[in-house]
Parts: C-alpha cells; structure tokens; sequence
C-alpha cells in the first residue's frame, strides 16, 4: 500500500508541474501574445442511430441543447449528422458563452472492449471524437476549448491535448499555431480529466526532437517532482566504456547524453522496474545513408547509422559484437547502456523502447507496436495497457530459431545483423542476448514511434511525429504498482 499511495503522489506531483506550465505558457501567449478577446468553443457528442431511432446526443449533449432551446437538435436534423464515429459539424454563434459548438460523432452508445480488435472501443471512440471536435474549434481560433468527458474524461482530455497539440519552437512566433487552453466541460470527474492532461502531455513531450533539447525538456519537467536526473555527458559515457553506444554516437556533431533517471516510490531494498529508451536524432549524421525522398521521416525514427562498417566492439558483459551493418545502429546504441544499468539497479524487470527493426511495419503497420517477451505475464499486462490506451501492441515470436541467426560467428560473438529478412525478430534476439535472467520486454516502435503515415488515429495528424506508446508505458507501470487496478 506504501508504494501505491508513493506512486500517486508522485504523478500528482508531476500532473501539477506540467499543468502549471502549460498553463502559464498558454496563459502568456494567448493573453500577451495575442490582443484578440477570449473565444471559447465547446465540444459534445452525439451517439450514431440505430435501425429508425434517431442520432441520441450525449448526457452533457442534452444538456447543451436544452440550454439553447433544443438549436443543437434542430441542426443535427437540418444537417443530417448521423453519429458516425469522428464525424462532425461546427456551428457559430449557437450560444452566447461559447461561440463555437462542435458537434461530433461517439459512435455507438454502450461500446466497450472488442475481444477481436483488443481495444476498448468505448474508450477509443472518446479520443476520437473529442480530438476531432477540438482540433476542429482550434482551426477555427478558438483560444479556449470546453470539452464535455463523453462518459470518460480521461480518455477525453488525451484525444483532445494529443490533436491540438503542436511543435512550434521552430517556427516564427507570427507564424506558430495557436494552441488551444482545453478545459473539462459539464462533468465533476477532475481528476480523470487531469490524468489524461498528464499522459497527453507525457505523449507530447516525446514527440520532440535532439538530445539537448530532450534532456533540458525532462530535467524541467521531473525534477521539481523529486525526480533524480543525471545528464551523462560524453566525458562520463567514455569513463564508462559504453562502446557501442560511443560508435553510433561517433556519427553525429550533436554531442550525446544519457539521462539516468530514478525514482524510489517502494522500500529502498525493492528491486526496481527499469526502462531503456533510446533515441538517435535524425540518423546520427548518417544521411548519406538514407534515401533522401525518405529524410524527413527519419527525423522521427531517430534510429541511424554509424562510424563505419564491420566494426567489432567489446561488450560489458566481455561478449564481442559485430558491427555488420551501419542501418542497424539502433541495437548496437542499446546494447552496454542496458548492460550498465543492469548491473547498478539490479532490477526484477527490464522494458526497452526502441525504433529497430524494419519488419514491424509491413506486418503490423500503424496499428500495433511488436513486442518481443520472454514472459508470458509481462506481455498479458502490455496486451491489456494496450487495449486500455487505444495503443496497442502485438507479440512477435522470439524463438531459439532466431537466436541461432546472430551467432556463432568466427570472428565474434554476436552479431547486430544476423541472417535473414526477418530485421526486428532478429534485433530482439541480440538484445535477449543482454537480458540473462529477468522478466523482460522488448517495444519495437520503428512502425508507431516515428511519423503517422497510413490511416492515421484522427487525434494525431498524418506526418508528424506520434510519441507512441508512452501513454501505454505509462499504463503498463500503473498496473505493476497497483495490480488491484485501484
């Protein structure tokens, strides 16, 4: 129970960090940045028909609408919206608060979990609705968006902070796009709202780019939290003879960091859950390697080449691996990072995050990250976070069959290649190769964690980068901490 009440604390602490931000942030720009007055909008839903019954509008809906004497209603009819999931239409001056109304499609009334599409659709259909509805007031310029919870305000706030959210740092302040404040329309249920605020802003914040930037956007945000943050510089990371992360790194003129974050939210003599992300900005100066009609993709996939191939490095753990092919950099940037941090946490589980193998997306496409596990207990948790978060993952095999691909070699030990099409099974089985004894779990994001190409989730727009799966990261320790689910 100590380290469940630890645990909310700390995303309490961490929701009000940065949510006083952001809304400082948004406060300066819309107030001082921008001379217009206030404009507020506000999004409702409405549940598509079925058979002759006629579209049913939201509880919160119904609500509106009688407080605009039954307009909403008339023009639903007049219009002929159905319902329909992400479907919608924008009406002004309906009301004299709320000058902007978006009227979207929940779809069905009473969705719930799909055992077929392991999602809970109830749940996803929220997200999709209130990021169409608010992304759709935003365009409008709306400075202030009201978003009712369609039964669920969580996943309500999370569509709605993912689809207005933009990276605007490097643009002309004239030219940014105006971020809309979001707020909780006509529901008491807060807390949720704020929880999905912070996931939504946890998603946002992977979504953006270079090391530096990375770790002053996460000393900033964790350690007012009492969050430990080390800033491991290139000084630090040579001392540790990290080599293969070192050879990737090799590549770039942008200097590289590890960031070794810590927190104790149990007994000090708990062994911890540690997570391994890796990031490789833009390919490690690498371009040359890439074909260019495919560059600005690969500022999302940050996975990139490297010094020079059929480089042999000496592992940690005293193993030799083969550096065959420089497209394959991302294991070799993982491999004595996961080593160092075994040995000084020591931990009961180890999760890593990586864009590696190319297979996952002609098999997976946008619809599921492939997760690779040697614990049928571990994928269970990630299968329902997934299913949870809209975001989900899909098992792969991590048979002996591909074990026996990446080595023997004559020459060394492992290789960061192997034998074969089969890219990601293969980078899995290198990195099963660090994890000897440990419950463990290997995301590979190379289809989700760069750009949203093919039938993108409408609360996330078409090439720009995702920052999936943080929200099922997020999920996943949530349900390790409190398995109660309370």
């Amino acid at each position: 129970m100590k380290s469940v009440r630890l645990m909310h604390a700390l995303c309490r602490r961490v929701q009000h960090t940065f949510l006083a931000r952001r809304r400082d942030v948004e406060q300066r720009r819309h107030y001082a940045e921008k001379c217009d007055s206030v404009f507020k909008g506000v999004v409702v839903g409405v549940y598509a028909k079925e058979g002759d019954r006629q579209p049913k509008m939201t509880p919160s809906g119904e609500k509106f609408d009688d407080r605009v004497q039954g307009k909403i209603t008339d023009l639903i009819r007049e219009t002929g919206l159905s319902g329909q999931l992400g479907k919608g239409r924008v009406f002004m001056n309906v009301d004299a608060e709320f000058r902007a109304v978006a009227v979207v499609g929940v779809g069905q009334e009473g969705a719930g979990f799909n055992d077929l599409e392991m999602i809970d659709e109830g749940m996803d259909n929220t997200r999709v609705a209130a990021g169409v509805g608010a992304r759709a007031l935003q365009l409008q310029g709306c400075t202030d968006v009201f978003v009712e919870s369609m039964e669920y305000a969580e996943q309500a706030a999370e569509g709605s902070a993912l689809a207005v959210w933009r990276y605007n740092t490097n643009k002309r302040r004239r030219d940014r796009t105006l971020i809309s404040k979001l707020e909780l329309y006509d529901s008491p249920d807060s807390d949720a709202w704020m929880r999905g605020l912070f996931k939504a802003e946890s998603q946002n914040l992977a979504r953006r780019p270079t090391p530096t930037i990375f770790a002053q956007s996460t000393v900033d945000a964790l350690c007012p939290c009492g969050v430990s943050v080390e800033v491991r510089s290139m000084d630090w990371i040579e001392s540790k003879s990290l080599n293969s992360f070192l050879m990737v790194a090799k590549g770039s003129c942008e200097p590289p960091i590890i960031l070794e974050i810590a927190y104790c939210g149990t007994a000090p003599e708990d062994k911890p859950i540690l997570l391994l992300g890796k990031g490789i900005t833009f390919n490690s100066g690498g371009l040359c390697l890439r074909p260019k009609d495919c560059l600005s993709m690969y500022r999302g996939c940050m996975s990139g080449a490297a010094a020079c191939p059929r480089d042999v490095v000496s592992l940690l753990n005293g193993k030799t691996l083969g550096f065959v092919d420089v497209s394959k950099a991302g294991v070799m940037a993982m491999v004595d990072p996961m080593l160092y941090a075994q040995t000084i946490y020591k931990p009961r589980m180890v999760v890593d995050i990586a864009t590696v193998g190319y297979a996952v997306c002609p098999a997976l496409g946008g619809a599921a990250a492939g997760i690779f596990s040697n614990s049928n207990f571990v994928y269970k948790q990630f299968e329902k976070a997934g299913a949870l978060t809209g975001d989900r993952v899909w098992r792969l095999p991590l048979w002996r069959y591909f074990k026996e691909l990446i080595m023997p070699n004559e020459t060394f030990d492992i290789s960061n290649r192997g034998r074969g099409p089969a890219s990601s099974c293969i980078a899995a089985a290198v990195l099963h190769e660090l994890v000897p004894c440990v419950d463990w779990a290997h995301l590979d994001i190379r289809n989700v964690g760069m750009l949203t190409r093919y039938n993108p989730l409408p609360y996330l727009l078409k090439d720009r980068m995702t920052g999936r799966p943080t929200r099922t990261i997020v999920q996943f320790l949530f349900q390790m901490a409190c398995p109660d689910g309370k």
